[in-house]
């Protein structure tokens, strides 16, 4: 009888768990949260991705890197694709203005809206749009947790402050993912992300010119890169692009973390990594096994990353235009 009446008690408490589990998870995120509210949401965003990487793949790099831009100032909440009147967004912070393709995220929103009007939110929009594009890109597919919403308040010294320059040192790199709640192994798999997409000259022209302020180089870069990338980055040219992983900048693969270990990593935050026994460990893996785990980590990865200073519940809004407050 008291062993029944234990397991009993057991039983409940355990009913119990699982209730207080269930109502905290329903507050958060969750994978297919828009299941009965949007059926076919992630359906409707795939289409429009599709359609715009078919026509222009080079807004691969761009979407994704919204996605991080957006989640490394006041969290995954949507503020970077707000807009200012006086220019005193995000967006508007010189480390945003290389973002495009806010067309391709209106238009997400746009079909969305026609839909499921007022249900999925801006940052869910960035989330989502971040893995789609990888795929299209030959990339790795992860389940998307979804549940976000928006934020209200975007401004340009918050961007300027919290994004990590492509001057950082690999103790400022480690930092600043720490502070976000990411590990050194989230770094490492995360700077691959660098495979797609392109730069302006201003990012990385110090290391070709004037790197200590003395007219010199970069020793940390492979001087026959360096006379490629002259030819392409005239000194004083700020706006031509270069291609951050030449010859597969369309294409999502592990070919970064080669180049990167052939000292021919566009930025200096990319040779960083090789000052660090665990990121360059992690790269060697990957240049040397065509990507083992590359794919799967990326994925695991941008899931950790796409719960940093999520706005859920009550919090927030459901923005009816993404560059928009309600």
């Amino acid at each position: 009888m008291v062993a029944s009446k234990g397991f009993c008690c057991l039983f409940l408490q355990l009913l119990l768990l699982s209730f207080v589990f269930d109502v905290a998870n329903s507050q958060g995120l969750k994978v297919g949260f828009y299941r009965k509210t949007c059926p076919n949401a992630e359906a409707i965003v795939k289409k429009v991705v599709d359609q715009a990487m078919s026509v222009a793949p080079s807004l691969s790099g761009p979407l994704l890197r919204m996605h991080f831009h957006d989640c490394f100032v006041r969290g995954c909440e949507g503020s970077v694709l707000l807009n200012s009147s006086t220019q005193q967004a995000e967006k508007d912070a010189s480390p945003n203005l290389s973002l495009r393709g806010y067309q391709v995220i209106d238009r997400v929103k746009s079909a969305l809206e026609k839909a499921c009007p007022g249900v999925v939110s801006c940052s869910d929009i960035l989330a989502l749009v971040a893995r789609d594009v990888v795929v299209a890109m030959k990339g790795p597919s992860w389940k998307v947790e979804t549940g976000r919403r928006d934020g209200r308040v975007s401004n340009i010294t918050e961007a300027l402050t919290n994004l990590i320059p492509p001057t950082a040192n690999i103790t400022q790199l480690k930092s600043g993912f720490q502070q976000r709640g990411l590990s050194v192994k989230d770094l490492v798999v995360l700077s691959g992300g660098h495979t797609l997409g392109t730069s302006h000259c201003s990012s990385f022209s110090s290391r070709l010119y004037n790197f200590t302020g003395k007219g010199d180089t970069d020793p940390d870069l492979d001087p026959n890169y360096i006379a490629k990338l002259k030819t392409k980055c005239k000194q004083g040219d700020a706006n031509s692009l270069v291609e951050m992983d030449p010859g597969s900048f369309k294409t999502f693969d592990e070919s970064y973390y080669t180049l990167v270990g052939k000292r021919r990593g566009l930025f200096v935050s990319d040779a960083a990594l090789l000052d660090d026994s665990e990121t360059k460990a992690y790269m060697k893996l990957q240049a040397t096994t065509h990507g083992s785990t590359f794919f799967e980590d990326f994925g695991v990865s941008m899931i950790k990353m796409g719960r940093i200073g999520v706005l859920t519940g009550s919090s927030g809004e459901i923005r009816k235009e993404c560059a928009l407050v309600n």
